[in-house]
């Protein structure tokens, strides 16, 4: 039976793991008041519910509190029945899992810390791990044979990997860099303009030149602190 208690969304405008959350949230229908977070000035709810990493997202159901994204999107395809988003089969579904952290700790890590880091030998073996990382991702993809990694509509992996349909093409444009080539990654190309102008996703992302003054002030921040640990 469909669970009818109260769902609150912990989030920050910006964040591709808040994203996740609401657009499994929306994919299922389900009623979600969301709250925004400043991850710079942390509310004391926050503290209170999350007070291990005083992160966003926190998904709040009636009295229950569930923390991390990837943990938060088997909660809800768990407690919300229609629509599911992880694969039925345990193979599958674990498989789904595998490429989702793959995807965040190889491919968003040095994605992330290429567009931080000063140009020189160090930034262009970040841009080719990541590289590396998206060829494996792209082989996947063509696996699949799918216009997504779900199959014909989108599933815990899509959501998993949304970010790269949207936030690597602006990473890629502030740090003048090519992660995404569409001659050579023709599938992973495709795959974010379905994933992008899904109707779950489309209205649901952040104002692009918005997100361009963050991202460009906050890898700078970071880069700059990368710089400075490293002179010591």
């Amino acid at each position: 039976m469909e669970s009818k208690e109260a769902v609150k969304l912990l989030g920050f405008w910006v964040s591709p793991f808040s994203f996740r959350v609401e657009w499994a949230l929306r994919l299922k229908s389900v009623e979600y008041e969301y709250i925004e977070e400043d991850v710079f000035n942390k509310s004391p709810l926050l503290l209170e519910l999350n007070p291990v990493h005083k992160k966003v997202p926190v998904l709040i159901h009636g009295d229950k509190v569930i923390l991390e994204s990837f943990i938060i999107l088997e909660y809800i395809d768990e407690t919300w029945k229609q629509f599911p988003i992880l694969p039925q089969d345990p193979y599958d579904r674990a498989m789904a899992r595998f490429w989702a952290n793959f995807a965040e700790e190889k491919f968003w890590i040095n994605a992330w810390t290429a567009l931080c880091t000063e140009e020189g030998e160090d930034r262009e073996m970040y841009i080719k791990q990541a590289v590396e990382s998206l060829e494996k991702i792209e082989q996947e993809l063509i696996r699949g044979k799918s216009k997504f990694f779900g199959g014909e509509s989108i599933g815990y992996l899509d959501i998993a990997l949304g970010w790269i349909s949207y936030w690597l093409p602006n990473w890629e444009e502030i740090g003048s860099m090519t992660i995404l080539d569409p001659t050579r990654f023709p599938a992973t190309a495709g795959w974010t303009e379905n994933f992008r102008n899904h109707p779950v996703v489309k209205d649901k992302l952040p104002p692009r030149d918005k997100m361009f003054v963050y991202n460009q002030w906050r890898s700078k921040e970071i880069g700059a602190q990368m710089a400075s640990a490293r002179k010591g």
